[in-house]
């Protein structure tokens, strides 16, 4: 069988390619290619412990079953629901920056009448450093007590969008609330500039600052998006390995 195999952030760096075509025997699992990866790009072998699969945009077991033109992306460490009262939820990937007016008809077009809160988190760039992905320790090192110049976010867009879905049925099924914005940055993101913002809008201020809570927990901890800090003199990549799925719904 023809599959297609997708390699991201420092995994895409060690290996120096994105992705490649394999032949693979008929009954191949996940782990078959994820071998066959090692096989292709020895670099990426210390890291079989951290990564996650994702099999045609979904996180799945190694042992998951592979069919002739499957997609599989090996997720290294990371940094929908239903319309309600007419508000489609907002999970987006956006390449421009975060405006003051984004933000606004955030503000504007979110609640209703009903409403009696809104949560509005804005994520910013940083000048200190964040805790280094695994395999990213030596570098650092090399860069310890230096200041950030700049951030950039690289993404499975498609699968990360689906997970920002997720989330939102999530937090309508355990909040109540379904009025919500998830929308992140791509690309080079200057230091103070927003990375990400979650919105909420509730009756109560309660559920509110618990769907936005959980709305960027679960964000960092599942969506495929990666953060390298970019310095003078170099970058280090930022992260933990992914979590497949809802913390509590027995997936680490």
């Amino acid at each position: 069988m023809l599959i297609r195999l997708r390699l991201f952030a420092m995994l895409r760096e060690r290996a120096g390619w994105r992705e490649q075509a394999l032949n693979l025997a008929d009954g191949a699992t996940v782990n078959d290619a994820w071998r066959a990866a090692v096989d292709a790009a020895p670099a990426i072998a210390g890291f079989g412990d951290i990564v996650r699969f994702a099999l045609n945009g979904r996180y799945v077991d190694p042992a998951e079953p592979l069919a002739d033109g499957d997609e599989v992306a090996i997720i290294p460490p990371v940094a929908g629901g239903a319309p309600r009262n007419d508000w489609t939820p907002r999970c987006e990937l956006i390449a421009e920056p975060i405006s003051d007016d984004l933000l606004g008809g955030l503000r504007r077009d979110l609640p209703t009448s009903a409403d009696g809160a809104v949560v509005v988190f804005v994520g910013q760039t940083r000048e200190s450093a964040g805790t280094p992905a695994p395999g990213e320790e030596e570098a650092a090192a090399l860069h310890a007590g230096k200041q950030v110049i700049e951030l950039e976010y690289e993404a499975f867009e498609a699968m990360a969008v689906a997970v920002f879905h997720d989330i939102v049925a999530e937090i309508e099924q355990r909040f109540g609330v379904g009025r919500l914005a998830i929308i992140h940055r791509t690309g080079i993101v200057p230091l103070g500039e927003p990375s990400v913002v979650v919105a909420a809008a509730a009756p109560h201020r309660d559920a509110a600052f618990d769907a936005a809570r959980y709305a960027i927990d679960e964000l960092k901890a599942r969506a495929p998006i990666w953060k390298r800090e970019v310095y003078a003199d170099g970058s280090v990549w930022i992260g933990a390995p992914a979590r497949h799925a809802a913390e509590g719904d027995g997936d680490g």
